[in-house]
């Protein structure tokens, strides 16, 4: 990439942890970059395309991060207990504040909504191989469509993130539940034939 770009993606994450998207100026990000303003938009044309490139990236880095710990998930409490460990790590890292600033931005902007689309999208791809080997063999599978609960879970993690920057302890509390969940899960899975199939009968009969 060129090293003029990586600066001011760079300076643009940084400015959306520490101002938010309403501090955002080419002026801004150009003097963090320690480079002309004028860079700004000869490279990425607005400030919300800086941003949007930013973002993409960013999303791509930390899904392809992710992927080695997700590909080891064989449940869904071990999938929650990880979204809590993940949780933890981008809140260190400051990328939780990013992505709330994104969504928020998204509500007033077409090229951030888009940007949001594809973050969400990109996480989905990484959740929903895990969450079809979680089901594997479990007495829901034949009624849980795998790609609709990772989106659940996904938009779960996402209310998660900006619920953080308000109320931690909620949040804490919320992920706890979201656990527990799938501790009950694992209950299902320990049923006895005879119990499974009674119970896979009765959730086909609402699906």
């Amino acid at each position: 990439m060129n090293p003029t770009k990586a600066k001011l993606m760079s300076a643009v994450t940084d400015l959306l942890k520490e101002d938010g998207i309403a501090g955002l100026s080419a002026r801004a990000v150009a003097d963090r970059a320690g480079v002309n303003q004028a860079l700004v938009f000869y490279h990425f044309g607005t400030v919300m395309d800086l941003v949007d490139q930013a973002c993409r990236a960013a999303t791509d880095e930390a899904a392809a991060s992710y992927r080695d710990e997700l590909a080891e998930v064989t449940s869904l409490s071990e999938l929650l207990a990880l979204g809590r460990v993940l949780h933890e790590r981008e809140r260190a890292a400051g990328n939780i504040t990013v992505m709330a600033q994104l969504l928020a931005g998204a509500q007033r902007d077409k090229t951030l909504a888009e940007t949001g689309r594809y973050a969400m999208g990109r996480w989905n791809e990484e959740i929903e191989a895990a969450v079809a080997r979680a089901l594997e063999g479990s007495p829901v599978e034949s009624v849980v469509d795998a790609p609709g609960l990772s989106r659940a879970i996904s938009s779960a993690f996402v209310g998660l993130l900006m619920y953080d920057g308000v109320d931690r302890p909620g949040a804490d509390a919320a992920f706890a539940s979201l656990e527990q969940l799938g501790a009950l899960v694992e209950v299902i899975e320990d049923l006895g034939p005879a119990a499974r199939l009674v119970l896979r009968s009765r959730l086909k009969g609402r699906g």
